[in-house]
């Protein structure tokens, strides 16, 4: 009956196809889906399936969860069989999914992680400062509020702290590109030699960027990515669920300028990077609304604690 559309070979966050088009957000009509799982979520925002699968390196997952109002979830890295999909970079690719209520997100859950939701307990609910600080002022004050609500859930107030030392959530943003564009180059670099494919500027532009990284610039990013996830662990390996702002805005309107897209891609990057680099799971739930456009608010655990996220989400929901 139809074909959801993504970002050409998954590189994109926004949701924009230069070759195929971009799928509409019936959320916010006349803006952008967000990527790179766009048709998936444009498919579920519309009516036109109950869930879609998604695939999430960077984003592509809760991005387009958040935009179009949606629950999505990135699960723990290597939680989801990959087998049979097209990979991008191997350490951050997952298989999320996505669904308009709660009851059917956390049905599907089930069938997915085989492993039934887990009714909340009483756990700290951290909320990054740092993390709602790079939010619009409209989207910070939409999901203060709702983290509240969260709080209130696990049996308390939200506990105040912050991810990183000043600065720091925009070298994760940075050296996550590093390390997830490396890899996609690895990915692409035999086909891209043998097929010599058609590709939007950003998508070449960027591909460019990961062939000419060096074995130093990786490592470094690599030694980045040690440190954030003793950060993780830290924070989470104690139960505690942390809570961010899925994006920093509401969908863009289609049609802007390539220069103020990647502004916006960048700040999205700062606050999708921290799952990435840990392999955490991250749900997006659809609680934001700023002048009538959905923001999703971000719920991030443990690694395997999965279930734990779904079982939020349904007794909010309840």
């Amino acid at each position: 009956m139809g074909k959801t559309v993504t970002c050409e070979i998954s590189l994109g966050i926004l949701g924009f196809n230069a070759h195929c088009g971009t799928p509409p957000n019936p959320a916010a009509p006349g803006c952008l889906p967000g990527g790179s799982s766009s048709g998936s979520a444009s498919a579920v925002a519309a009516g036109l399936a109950d869930i879609a699968l998604g695939t999430d390196s960077g984003g592509s997952v809760r991005v387009p969860a958040s935009l179009c109002g949606l629950h999505g979830l990135r699960p723990t890295h290597g939680r989801i069989p990959f087998e049979g999909v097209c990979a991008q970079a191997p350490s951050f690719d997952t298989a999320g999914w996505f669904a308009r209520d709660a009851e059917t997100f956390a049905r599907a859950g089930a069938v997915l992680l085989g492993e039934a939701p887990v009714e909340p307990e009483p756990a700290p609910l951290l909320l990054a400062e740092d993390a709602f600080a790079l939010a619009d002022g409209p989207v910070q004050a939409a999901l203060r509020p709702q983290a509240a609500r969260v709080a209130a859930l696990l049996g308390g107030a939200p506990r105040a702290m912050t991810l990183g030392e000043a600065g720091e959530l925009a070298a994760w943003g940075s050296q996550r590109n590093v390390l997830q564009r490396a890899e996609g180059w690895q990915t692409f670099r035999g086909w891209i030699d043998a097929v010599n494919p058609r590709l939007a500027f950003n998508v070449a532009r960027n591909l460019s960027f990961a062939a000419s990284l060096t074995e130093a610039q990786i490592a470094v990013a690599a030694a980045l990515r040690h440190r954030v996830r003793e950060r993780a662990r830290s924070l989470l390996e104690g139960g505690a669920i942390l809570c961010i702002p899925t994006t920093p805005f509401t969908a863009p309107p289609l049609g802007l300028p390539l220069q103020e897209l990647d502004a916006l891609s960048e700040r999205i990057g700062l606050l999708t990077s921290f799952a990435g680099l840990t392999g955490v799971p991250q749900l997006s739930l659809p609680l934001g609304q700023v002048a009538g456009r959905p923001v999703g608010l971000s719920l991030l655990a443990w690694r395997g604690q999965d279930a734990r996220l779904l079982g939020i989400a349904r007794a909010l929901a309840g």
